[in-house]
């Protein structure tokens, strides 16, 4: 009945296979957690306390009543604690735990009250009371603090909990004002034994099955850097390997391969290093389908294998230590693994008990031990101010020494020996083992060089092998044959007494080097050495530990404290990590990033901040997220007067032609850009507006066929989702953009091509549905009858807008700024605000940051503030000057971890000042301010003030307009075009080509329907000038010609023309002079076809001239010319058509036949006539060409010498409202006061936001145009006359309001 009920009940079936989806997802998730609460027992018994009094063993004691067995805590037992003989740095106390234990917490106390207390301690661990580790936390050779007095109790939990059986701990710091004392405890529990392997492998039976998921833990320890720990394999060529390599563990896992090849699945991750230390590792591998966590000592990776598999088919066997000689990764000649494991657990099933209990067949495996044997090695630490002596045997005619060592650094002094007559050294330089051997005797100096070797800085064991006697002397590095060398060049040993190693001594009355005239070229070594043969002699480090031999200083015996801080790798997006012993550095080049660590990227994060700093339209390197994943990529900006574009093209070619597809069998088409699908999706999510052209070129292919129908071709977008509308249409409506507008070729389908036609149609449109786009296939499905064919466009995708780098908040803000984020700070504030501060503390106490500027901050500017914080060091950027930075410490805490909500403009109480904040981003992710501040008091989206800022960048006379989420460079009143007002606006004029400006309306009866006239309506002080401005350039190998006419409604008028040689004048009637005053500007032929620039104004009787770059020339009016130009009529550029009073001279010698050539940048005053003309819609013979002048940048005219400006001298700003406010105002009347002027002000800003919503246009333009020329009326104001017969003006007087 149930089944019945499930069969016709799709919901109830629909819920069932989603539970049991969320189950199998959920399942990894449960595994881990399983196996990282083995075992579930709290792990926290006392260890020490139950010890006899000789588990406890110390390196001195002050007296038996301080022995190291009273050294429990809380225990008054003997002097109530353990207290050496010396409170020096080589002091330890020691716990043997009787057999290896999980340890999971630390316990002091000082000595029984008492002055001796320990402040600093560190920990060291082993499982044979030799080959001591250190305790590692954040990365550090761990130092815990200790007490303050001797009663209280400071206890730490290990956060890499540990296992074994011996620890020590080395006071580092003791009370001031006694001695070291301690009393300890140990909090852990019991730990099961291990599996010895000695490189034979231990194989486990396992069912044959497909595995979706997978979890293997273990934990092993080894002294080889090289060897199989676990290995599985299958028919079908899966497989599973975890390995050592040159002491990192790689594990390479295959879920599947095809015989083709096509799918490869093989994937291979790397992680860990110098493992091979001898200590305890722990490894889990977690596997879910596809996604693997692989952990290593808790640091996890996740990644996703390669391929298109879900399942790994194992055979019979899993074998444990070593794999067989069928191994399908690697082949032959991998070494097994030498050394313990412990905890092995494969899918639920413990290997390590199912052994002991006999449950396993493990006849595979010989000699089958569950101890581990440990190696017999005694390594010896040295850092910068150590060295090791140890004694030789002298007067001997051979040296012969050897030792292991690892480091780091590439230089360091590793032996030297004083022979009797000379000296002995080996070092390490650049990586190299060099050896130098000087010896002298009474007739002559011999000296040998020796070096082999290269890159042994890599922190891996490196063998060193010298052997020298008389005329012989052999280097081996790594006991290879081919790194060996040999010299045969006279040479004579006589053996010294010692060999010093690591370094100098630091006392002057022991120094051995000023005793030899070869000192040595290094003088310290950092790193590790171990199996130090002197005189084919194992030197015995025990009897140097209890100085009955040789002697030592700074050297930390039986242990090796060596870190890799390159792993994990903490330089970012690719950055190559390298190190020394105390530090690591990160190469950054060619990876896009910058900063101790490459996280700062160098590139802007948008084509919108490109302009913001002033760039032009170019191709440019942009990276959306900044300090996130994604990496920088290359896009086309173009920046045009109203939008800057974002192209991203792809590599489908135009009208690619599709054949042989049907609907069974479609034509896949993908569609591939410059950059990755995440890359494109950064731009299109921050987008305001996106756009990409799809067109389908048809012959009886059909496209979408009918509304109700199963479509023919569809194309896929973001996300891999199928869309079945097309260009020009939207989601959801299955039609082409002639069906949107109901202009099919045939009114019953929706697409062109649907028709079927015979004949070629085309369906084209843009896709304007953001969160659908980039196109990434297109699968066509109608090809493939006869005579059907079909050509496929997909065009670039192009984005203007960045509403995430442009979100902006009118908010309170403190003057302590977190990740990059721009903030500014608004005028009236009289205290200078000059710092920015940054502070942070991730447990080692708190940091701060500040940088200084110059100038006061809250000047109405924006201001970029950048804060980085990283394991290397702080760093505060303000505006990309003002730099400091902080090294973190050597030792410490590196992780921030916060769990508050982010507090942006106050917290704390602290005050805080009004502003504005843009570009808020942690981490390369930009936070929503605007959304955040519709829903927070006291906080407004948006923000003002870009002019202020970025205003600079519109040039030539440009205006700068707010706009919500930038700024905008209005270019009407002068003669450039372009996003800063930068290209010049030009025409090519053919002969009788002509532009007419009116400044004058003037009645002109049956205006042609083909004439057009630009009026500017001037006020009646602007018609009569004392001063003028005009700039243009020309190019033109024809003369004579009139450049420039501008004429009046009176005899007066100016020009500018070519001469018959080709020379250019300048001619003036003002009045007052029988003949127009002339200027020959330069009497060389300028009819060259050579693009020149004129720039020409008058004040009063004074006139500059400046052609081309040529210093400018001043010239003067005639005392008895008039300075007024009076009543300013009309410009004319290329020819003179003028109804009024003309200048005979210039009609008769230069109007005919009119100019022919380019002029650009044409500009007088505050009117720019031939780009209007250019800009309106007109049939002439004006082709617009920047004539090839070269730009020339005009600065825009200041107010005291604009022509047209208005003078308004009663006007005061800023508006100081400290100067009207008197002191001892009464108070009640300023609250009422307040409480009104807030009224007021929220009255007023709703009726600006009601009447900018109600004229959202720029202007209102009204014409007295004549009526009854329909298309007359609908042209724009700013058209001009072109033509070369008898133009007819028609007067229009334009006005405009701004709200």
């Amino acid at each position: 009945m149930f089944l019945f009920f499930l069969l016709f009940s799709p919901h109830l079936l629909y819920i069932l296979v989603c539970l049991l989806a969320s189950y199998l997802y959920l399942s990894l998730i449960y595994l881990r957690l399983h196996i990282h609460s083995l075992p579930t027992v709290k792990c926290d018994e006392t260890l020490a306390f139950p010890l006899p009094h000789t588990a406890f063993t110390s390196s001195s004691v002050f007296s038996n009543g301080y022995a190291p067995g009273y050294a429990k805590l809380n225990r008054r037992g003997g002097a109530g604690g353990w207290s050496p003989l010396d409170s020096d740095h080589y002091q330890w106390l020691q716990v043997d735990l009787g057999s290896r234990k999980q340890v999971s917490a630390i316990a002091t106390q000082g000595r029984y009250s008492s002055s001796d207390w320990t402040t600093r301690y560190r920990l060291l661990y082993s499982d044979t009371g030799r080959n001591w580790k250190p305790y590692h936390q954040d990365g550090n050779i761990w130092a815990f603090s200790g007490n303050s007095n001797s009663e209280s109790v400071v206890r730490h939990e290990l956060q890499q909990g540990i296992v074994a059986r011996f620890l020590r701990l080395i006071p580092l710091a003791w009370s001031e004002e006694g001695r070291i004392g301690l009393r300890i405890e140990i909090y852990g529990c019991s730990y099961c034994e291990c599996f010895a392997f000695d490189k034979h492998a231990l194989t486990v039976q396992v069912k044959k099955m497909k595995i979706i998921k997978d979890v293997i833990a273990l934990r092993f320890k080894t002294s080889e850097s090289e060897g199989v720990i676990l290995h599985g394999e299958g028919q079908q060529g899966d497989y599973i390997t975890l390995e050592l390599r040159k002491a990192k563990l790689l594990l390479q896992i295959n879920l599947g391969s095809n015989q083709y090849g096509s799918i490869l699945g093989h994937t291979s991750v790397t992680t860990g290093s110098l493992l091979d230390d001898n200590h305890w590792h722990s490894v889990v591998i977690e596997r879910y389908r596809r996604n693997v966590n692989f952990t290593l000592d808790r640091h996890t990776q996740h990644f996703r294998t390669n391929g298109e598999f879900d399942y790994l088919d194992l055979d019979y066997e899993l074998t444990f230590g070593g794999m067989p000689y069928s191994g399908k990764p690697v082949g032959g000649g991998r070494k097994n693994f030498k050394g313990c494991m412990e905890s092995i657990n494969y899918n639920g099933d413990n290997i390590t008990d199912l052994a002991r209990r006999k449950k396993l067949d493990t006849s595979s495996f010989r000699n089958l031990s569950f101890s581990c044997v440990e190696t017999h090695t005694f390594p010896v630490f040295f850092n910068a101010s150590s060295f090791l002596q140890l004694p030789g045997r002298a007067s001997h005619n051979m040296v012969s020494v050897g030792f292991q060592f690892r480091t780091w650094n590439p230089d360091g002094l590793l032996l030297f020996s004083n022979l009797d007559e000379g000296t002995l050294e080996i070092s390490l330089l650049d990586g190299k083992i060099v050896v130098y051997i000087n010896t002298s005797n009474a007739a002559r100096n011999y000296q040998v060089d020796l070096s082999s070797g290269s890159g042994l800085n890599d922190g891996q064991w490196h063998a060193v092998r010298l052997v020298a006697k008389e005329n012989f002397a052999m280097l081996t590095v790594d006991g290879e044959e081919t790194s060996a060398v040999r010299s045969t060049s006279p040479l004579s040993i006589n053996t010294g007494r010692t060999y010093h190693l690591g370094g100098k001594m630091r006392h002057v009355s022991h120094s051995y080097f000023l005793q030899t005239l070869f000192p040595p070229s290094q003088h310290t070594f950092q790193g590790c050495m171990q199996a130090i043969l002197v005189d084919d002699q194992p030197a015995d480090l025990h009897a140097v530990e209890k100085g009955t031999v040789g002697a030592f200083e700074n050297v930390s015996l039986d242990m090796c404290a060596i870190i890799d801080r390159c792993m994990p790798n903490h330089c970012e997006h690719g950055g190559r990590c390298k190190q020394t012993w105390e530090s690591f550095s990160c190469t950054c080049d060619g990876t896009g990033y910058s900063g101790a660590t490459c996280h700062t990227s160098v590139y802007e994060p948008s084509c919108e901040a490109y302009k913001h700093i002033g760039k032009s339209s170019d191709s440019y390197w942009i990276d959306p997220d900044g300090s996130g994943p994604l990496g920088p990529f290359k896009v086309n900006c173009n920046m045009t007067e109203d939008n800057v574009w974002t192209t991203v093209v792809n590599n489908l070619a135009p009208k690619t032609a599709i054949t042989g597809s049907s609907r069974e069998r479609r034509t896949v088409l993908q569609v591939n850009y410059s950059a990755s699908m995440e890359q494109v999706t950064a731009i299109t999510t921050s987008a305001e507006y996106c756009e990409q052209q799809i067109a389908y070129s048809c012959r009886m292919s059909r496209l979408l066929n009918t509304p109700d129908g199963t479509p023919f071709t569809w194309w896929v977008g973001r996300g891999s989702e199928k869309h079945l509308y097309w260009g020009g249409s939207g989601p959801g409506i299955k039609k082409c953009a002639c069906g949107i507008d109901r202009n099919c070729t045939d009114p019953k389908y929706d697409c062109n091509c649907d028709a079927d036609s015979r004949q070629w149609r085309e369906d084209s449109g843009l896709l304007v549905y953001k969160e659908h786009l980039p196109v990434s296939q297109v699968a066509v499905g109608d090809t493939n009858r006869p005579g059907s064919e079909a050509k496929l466009t997909v065009g670039p995708l192009r984005c203007h807008g960045d509403t995430q780098g442009d979100e902006f908040i009118t908010i309170i803000i403190l003057h302590k700024v977190l990740h990059p984020l721009l903030i500014f700070l608004t005028k009236g504030n009289n205290r200078r605000s000059c710092t920015v501060s940054f502070s942070f503390d991730v447990g080692n106490g708190p940091v701060d940051l500040t940088v200084h500027s110059a100038a006061p901050l809250n000047d109405d500017q924006w201001h970029q503030v950048m804060a980085e914080r990283n394991v290397k060091e702080a760093v505060l950027l303000l505006d990309q000057t003002y730099r400091t930075s902080r090294p973190a410490p050597a030792q410490g805490h590196t992780r921030l971890e916060l769990f508050s909500q982010l507090y942006v403009g106050a917290a704390g109480g602290q005050r805080g000042f009004l502003g504005c904040i843009r570009a808020l981003r942690m981490n390369g992710i930009t936070l929503d301010l605007e959304e955040r501040a519709k829903v927070t008091p006291g906080v407004e989206p948006g923000c003002q003030g870009h002019c202020t800022s970025f205003g600079m960048y519109c040039r030539n006379g440009g205006k700068c307009m707010e706009r919500y989420n930038g700024y905008l460079c209005d270019c009407t009143a002068t003669a450039y075009d372009g996003p800063f007002c930068t290209r010049d606006v030009g025409g090519f004029f053919e002969a009788g080509t002509l532009v007419k400006y009116n400044f004058l309306p003037e009645v002109v009866a049956g205006a042609s329907k083909d004439s057009k006239a630009l009026t500017k309506q001037l006020t009646p002080h602007e018609v009569n000038l004392t001063k003028e401005e005009l700039a243009f350039s020309f190019s033109t190998s024809s003369a004579p010609a009139v450049l420039v006419y501008i004429s009046s409604k009176t005899q007066d008028y100016m020009a500018v023309v070519l001469k018959q040689n080709g020379s250019l004048q300048v001619r003036y009637s003002l009045g007052g002079l029988k003949e127009p005053f002339s200027i020959e500007v330069d009497q060389r032929n300028l009819a060259n076809g050579q693009p020149h620039s004129l720039n020409m104004s008058r004040h009063n009787r004074s006139i500059s001239i400046q052609l081309d770059h040529y210093p400018p020339v001043s010239y003067t009016l005639p005392d008895a010319s008039d300075t007024q130009f009076n009543l300013v009529k009309t410009l004319f550029l290329g020819k003179v058509f003028e109804t009024g009073f003309v200048d005979p001279v210039i009609i008769e010698r230069y109007n005919t036949p009119g100019f022919i050539g380019c002029l650009s940048r044409v500009q007088f005053n505050r009117a720019a006539p031939l780009k209007s003309a250019l800009r309106a819609a007109t049939q002439g013979k004006l082709v617009e060409s920047n004539c090839g002048a070269s730009p020339l940048t005009i600065p825009p005219m200041s107010a005291a010498t604009d022509p047209w400006h208005l003078d308004n001298t009663d006007a005061l700003f800023p508006f100081n409202e400290e100067r009207v406010i008197p002191d001892g105002v009464n108070r009640d009347s300023a609250i009422i006061g307040g409480i009104i002027a807030v009224v007021i002000f929220t009255i007023l800003c709703t009726l600006v936001f009601l009447i900018r919503y109600m004229f959202r246009h720029k202007g209102t333009y009204h014409t007295n145009e004549a009526k009854g020329s329909g298309e007359s009326a609908a042209e724009s104001a700013d058209t001009a006359i072109i033509g070369t017969d008898n133009p007819e003006t028609i007067d229009e007087s334009k006005k405009e309001w701004f709200i």
